[in-house]
């Protein structure tokens, strides 16, 4: 095995999936790098679903392969089930056992296993061992889903929508729960529909739309992929000079606008330190006082709407 490959926890090649006459992936290929936490993006049908159950061996594709911890997935499917983690949803488990009691039991399905007490100390509901998850509050059972999919220390975990529906607090506790699964050793793979949550979270991230990638890189690459990635916005207490304004090198979708607070010039700029340095050299130069001046980095939402047409939500 090449250093290479020892370093991919899986690659895939070619993926396609046909469900009769509908294909939910088309040619889909991504490598996911050990220790990193990578992110799928996409709206409901982008086939995220489908590339992942390949992955963990649920299903088999049409044509392609899948490699997993350097195992051929559709040829040894029980081996990559051994190594590997997956959250379910609250709604799988067993609605009359205690968590102490589901954990002993997921743990009896693997040779190697953690002791409950210490997976729940992990997510502080060791004071609720003895109680059933239909006693739990939202954010208590998402912090449950993501330790019961630990109870054999996978080398790969697969956490779909960890947080979703949850208050902002409670997806902070959950942001910092999954960053402390990567920094015990794990490599984790992530669905969301959260752009800010990839944006935080994840050390690269793929945009799936209509069973394909289309972007795949950083966050902060998939935004430098904009042709121009930051907003800029000022407000001078006198207008500038519209002319020079649209004459600013580097300046596009340029808008002139009158709020309560002043006249506002707006736009969009690859190299966002040059444009502010000319606008308040402009601004200097015709006397204009400035009121406000901000910078605004464009976001997954923005390049994910460049790339596809629509917007995550949409």
């Amino acid at each position: 095995m090449t250093e290479r490959s020892a370093s991919q926890v899986i690659e895939a090649r070619g993926l396609v999936k046909r469900y009769g006459a509908i294909t939910a992936l088309s040619g889909v290929s991504a490598q996911v790098q050990r220790g990193e936490i990578f992110g799928i993006l996409g709206p409901n049908g982008a086939g995220k679903t489908t590339l992942v159950e390949i992955l963990e061996g649920l299903t088999s594709p049409t044509e392609g392969t899948a490699r997993v911890l350097g195992i051929e997935v559709t040829e040894d499917p029980v081996a990559v089930k051994s190594r590997i983690g997956v959250q379910l949803q609250a709604s799988s488990y067993h609605q009359y056992l205690t968590l102490r009691e589901i954990l002993d039991l997921f743990g009896s399905f693997y040779p190697k296993h953690v002791p409950a007490m210490d997976l729940l100390e992990r997510v502080h509901l060791a004071d609720r061992a003895g109680a059933r998850i239909k006693t739990l509050s939202g954010g208590m059972k998402q912090r449950f889903s993501i330790v019961a999919a630990l109870v054999n220390e996978p080398e790969l975990v697969f956490f779909d929508e960890p947080t979703a529906g949850l208050d902002p607090d409670a997806r902070l506790d959950l942001w910092d729960i999954v960053r402390d699964v990567r920094e015990a050793g794990a490599t984790v793979v992530i669905t969301t529909h959260y752009m800010e949550e990839a944006q935080a979270l994840c050390d690269r991230v793929a945009f799936m739309n209509a069973g394909q990638i289309v972007g795949l890189d950083t966050p902060a690459g998939l935004i430098r992929s904009l042709h121009a990635p930051y907003r800029v916005a000022v407000t001078s207490v006198t207008p500038l000079p519209e002319a020079a304004v649209r004459a600013l090198p580097g300046a596009e979708e340029i808008e002139l606008s009158l709020s309560a607070d002043g006249h506002v010039v707006r736009l969009r700029a690859q190299d966002a330190p040059a444009v502010t340095a000319a606008l308040t050299t402009l601004a200097a130069r015709e006397g204009a006082r400035l009121v406000d001046l901000a910078v605004q980095p464009a976001s997954l939402e923005d390049v994910f709407l460049n790339v596809t047409g629509r917007k995550l939500s949409g």
